[in-house]
């Protein structure tokens, strides 16, 4: 007799809720409520702060009722789509004792939070979004598909972003230094 796979209580995909979000949005258009998944940095700032702290998603309600016009977000929302549904092949349940905890949720939830402050700052030097904006994705893709290991890249990440800040920040003291010792 065949063994019958498990049934997984795995959430939907990503990509798969963002095609019904595109499709919805040709059609007619959405409010703010609808797609607070987009990514924005201070967006993301407060909804993952408010993870961390284990409290339910709020925004005021001006904010979640005020329509975006039809077609607003379709190309973002395409890219997006793509980009999940090629992470998707890859992300599945495993290491799980990274995500099972409610203590360790909020943890991953205060990094990404830290990583979308990053994202806030208007620095014109490059990869400086480029570290906290993976940290994002694979953060966020981590949690809802409760993969340790994408979570791990995340702090990977997230560390060799640290140590790009350190390294700019010591070359920028030493070259005031320089400057002012010349």
């Amino acid at each position: 007799m065949p063994r019958r796979a498990p049934q997984s209580s795995a959430p939907p995909k990503a990509s798969a809720l963002l095609r019904a979000l595109i499709a919805r949005l040709e059609t007619k258009p959405v409010t703010f409520a609808e797609v607070i998944s987009a990514p924005f940095g201070l967006g993301i700032f407060l909804i993952a702060l408010q993870l961390a702290r284990k409290r339910p998603l709020w925004l005021p309600r001006r904010m979640t009722v005020r329509a975006i016009p039809t077609g607003f977000f379709g190309k973002v929302l395409r890219l997006t789509a793509w980009v999940l549904a090629g992470l998707e092949r890859f992300l599945r349940p495993r290491w799980l004792a990274l995500t099972d905890t409610s203590l360790l949720r909020s943890l991953h939830a205060l990094a990404i939070s830290l990583a979308a402050l990053v994202l806030l700052l208007p620095l014109p030097i490059p990869l400086t979004n480029t570290f906290p904006a993976w940290v994002v994705l694979l953060m966020a893709n981590g949690l809802a598909t409760r993969d340790g290991l994408c979570i791990t890249l995340a702090y990977a990440v997230f560390l060799s972003g640290f140590g790009y800040f350190a390294f700019l920040g010591e070359a920028a003291r030493r070259s005031v230094q320089w400057l002012l010792a010349g």
